[in-house]
């Protein structure tokens, strides 16, 4: 059966192989294992780390995820058969691709911007709470000062206010617009005057 591995990279490689008129009806194994030192005459399909199945219509297979710098050993067989040393090739990977590992390094830059985000978004939404909360806060104090404090109305500061201890309505009862009643309110002023002067 002859197999062959092109376009190998550092983490993939193509893997060809004639159809057989046996598996018609059936499908391919394609099985591969990493540093593989074991003689060919002990190939068994338990002995691969991985194996993959094929449709029969198909005669080649990508291997994907594979490790740079590394020796693999890869087998194609019919319906899950034990492979022979015919069905095998061995083959070693590239170094990493540079396009993978920009990709790579761009996922990295990508999630560790994303949680830093994520992280200010918190922080912000926090400190946004606080600030409510003690705005709020404040404006509840507010009126309980008010309320204990007295308040203030004009009409009962200026009926009650006192002049030097006399109280003014009687004062506004003698400022009258009768001029009579206003000269009796002027010797009301001067008296009270000159008694506070005493």
């Amino acid at each position: 059966m002859g197999i062959t591995v092109q376009n190998i990279t550092g983490n993939t490689a193509v893997v060809i192989w004639p159809q057989l008129a046996s598996c018609a009806d059936s499908f391919y194994s394609v099985m591969y294992h990493p540093n593989w030192r074991s003689a060919p005459a002990s190939y068994s399909r338990k002995s691969f780390q991985k194996e993959e199945r094929v449709p029969a219509s198909r005669s080649s297979f990508v291997v994907e995820n594979l490790t740079p710098l590394t020796t693999y050993i890869l087998c194609v067989t019919c319906q899950s058969a034990n492979p022979s040393s015919d069905q095998c090739r061995v083959f070693n990977t590239l170094q990493r691709d540079p396009a993978s590992s920009g990709t790579a390094k761009k996922e990295l830059a990508l999630g560790i911007w994303l949680a830093s985000s994520l992280l200010l978004l918190v922080i912000a939404a926090v400190l946004l709470y606080g600030c409510l909360h003690l705005l709020c806060r404040r404006r509840r104090e507010r009126p309980r000062g008010r309320a204990g404090s007295a308040e203030w109305d004009p009409g009962k500061t200026w009926t009650k206010t006192t002049v030097f201890g006399q109280h003014l309505p009687q004062l506004e009862r003698d400022l009258s617009p009768h001029p009579a009643r206003n000269a009796g309110a002027d010797l009301s002023l001067m008296r009270l005057f000159s008694s506070q002067d005493r």
